[in-house]
């Protein structure tokens, strides 16, 4: 009788012993790494793969560690920006705040907000927008995963899915996307750091002027306008000398959205050589001085051009001497130069209106005259005038050409040439009261010695 009470004690012991075995299979995970983890991992495949920018901001935020701890308890999905999105598509001053060592907790941030502790195959997508899923990150942030019926794309938030299933391993799976992964919180941070940078810069500003007129503190200048003209007249910007022209308002052209001055002065030269007969003006320009370079610089500042180009005919009848003297060349030019945009349309409908227009020119103080004759615009006076021969040769909106028949000259200072005259009175005076009249200026009627002479 005792015997068969042990056998039934046993035979309990060992179904609980089975019992207890089996319940701490069922809640005890499997342990499928000892400390290290496989080389078929998912990990080790992006650290492989050429996701290389990725991998890279993986190893400078140091979450190998955490990365390892994911993948040894569940599947994960890693959705991998391609490397023209961290490389060139990525702002520059974003990328810098990322990489800062003080920002180190923000990189972290955004690199596991690509990767969801779950597995998420491309037959598990969502087919359309309307039946999209959400799934938390491990950044404890969550993602949106929709779907396009239509093309059959899949996208996560924003960023399309260009290679899905890109890497597939047993414990995870790499889907390639085309942009970075923002999450708001870090986005946030990039925020407040550079409205902090612009607040803390301390702009220098100079003393206050005080207006001596009024005694009151000077406003500062308007903005410019896009668009708008120099402030400073244009031979205030004029070689010899650094520009004294302030920063130009922006315009088309150009790397820095400014007037693309010497690409104009180039097209307008190359003009002049293709138009034909305009060879001697291109090759003053460009070869016997070096106006062209200035000219390129002023329509960059914003300013505007008119030059009135003599033919090559009217060039040759240039002699020697002309040409010969320091800086006359450049004094030729200047005088075919006004600084005012005109087209043979408008300077035409201006003599027919006012008779007669002075137009200033580079070469100061001398204007250039112009004035209707033959249905045509003649400038200069009437010794050594010029027909507007070739109208519009260029004009580009900054420079204008005119072409003329013959080379301008300023009319000569008649005020220099003419000689200083004395005139001499014909009628004489009669020779005491003249006498008379200057020893009473001089006040030598009381002197012996003189009075004599005054009474003669």
């Amino acid at each position: 009788m005792a015997s068969n009470f042990f056998s039934f004690l046993l035979l309990l012991l060992q179904i609980s012993c089975s019992t207890l075995s089996s319940a701490l299979q069922e809640t005890t995970p499997p342990m499928n790494h000892t400390g290290q983890i496989n080389s078929n991992s998912v990990l080790v495949a992006l650290l492989d793969s050429h996701y290389t920018e990725l991998a890279e901001l993986v190893e400078k935020a140091l979450l190998l560690q955490t990365l390892e701890e994911a993948v040894g308890k569940h599947n994960i999905t890693i959705f991998a920006p391609k490397n023209e999105a961290l490389e060139r598509d990525l702002d520059p001053e974003f990328k810098r705040f990322l990489l800062e060592p003080g920002n180190l907790k923000s990189l972290q941030t955004l690199l596991l907000y690509h990767i969801v502790p779950a597995r998420i195959d491309p037959h598990s997508w969502p087919k359309s927008a309307a039946a999209l899923t959400h799934h938390r990150t491990l950044s404890n942030d969550r993602v949106e995963l929709t779907g396009d019926d239509s093309s059959g794309s899949k996208f996560i938030g924003t960023a399309r899915v260009i290679n899905p299933n890109a890497i597939n391993r047993p414990d995870g799976v790499i889907h390639g996307i085309e942009q970075l992964l923002i999450p708001r919180s870090v986005q946030q941070d990039f925020n407040n750091r550079r409205s902090l940078r612009s607040i803390s810069a301390i702009k220098p500003e100079g003393a206050p002027e005080v207006d001596p007129r009024t005694h009151r503190l000077k406003k500062p200048a308007p903005p410019v306008l896009p668009g708008a003209p120099p402030v400073l007249p244009i031979y205030d910007a004029m070689a010899p000398g650094p520009s004294l022209a302030p920063a130009p308002a922006p315009g088309p052209g150009g790397p820095h959205h400014h007037f693309n001055g010497m690409r104009q002065v180039k097209d307008f030269i190359e003009t002049l050589l293709q138009y034909g007969g305009y060879n001697e003006m291109a090759d003053i320009l460009v070869n016997l001085t070096s106006l062209a370079t200035e000219m390129g610089r002023l329509v960059s500042e914003g300013y505007v051009l008119t030059v009135l180009a003599p033919n090559d005919e009217a060039m040759a009848k240039l002699t020697t001497d002309q040409l010969s003297e320091p800086g006359a060349p450049e004094q030729i030019i200047y005088y075919h130069i006004i600084p005012e945009y005109q087209t043979e349309e408008s300077m035409y409908n201006a003599v027919r209106r006012f008779g007669k227009v002075s137009y200033d020119t580079l070469r100061l103080p001398h204007k250039v005259l112009a004035q209707e004759a033959d249905g045509s615009v003649r400038f200069g006076h009437t010794d050594g005038s010029a027909y507007l021969f070739d109208p519009d040769i260029y004009t580009d909106g900054r420079i204008s050409v005119q072409g003329i028949d013959n080379v301008l000259f300023p009319p000569e200072d008649k005020a220099k040439d003419e000689k200083k005259t004395i005139k001499v009175a014909t009628v004489k005076p009669r020779r005491g009261k003249l006498l008379e009249i200057a020893c009473q200026m001089l006040g030598v009627v009381g002197q012996d010695s003189l009075f004599t002479s005054c009474q003669l």
